[in-house]
């Protein structure tokens, strides 16, 4: 767990305000929505062992507006990549799929 934490501290975002520390680590709200989307829970569900669940889901909610989690994604996607972790595949379906005769509004 702690190597995976050492991987995945650089890639986020440094916090820009000064003075009194955070009462959450920040480690401890990510482990509550990594907790969250692991298990399926409702947010009000997470324990609270992980911080407040209205904390937890602010910093969920912030970070996917602002695009972090997208970054992070695509910044741990391309190391692996670079270690050789992922295999890309192509795969084509050629199906088609078409609708019944009455579902395209033909004359009954």
């Amino acid at each position: 767990m702690d190597a995976q934490w050492a991987v995945l501290e650089p890639l986020l975002p440094k916090g820009a305000k000064v003075g009194r520390p955070p009462i959450w680590p920040r480690r401890q709200l990510i482990d509550g929505i990594r907790f969250r989307f692991r298990t399926g829970v409702p947010w009000r569900d997470v324990p609270v062992e992980y911080g407040p669940w209205s904390r937890i889901y602010d910093l969920f909610r912030r970070w996917q507006r602002d695009g972090t989690w997208h970054r992070v994604l695509t910044r741990l996607q391309s190391q692996a990549d670079a270690k050789g972790g992922i295999t890309w595949d192509l795969s084509v379906d050629s199906t088609v799929c078409r609708a019944h005769q009455h579902a395209a509004g033909a004359r009954k």
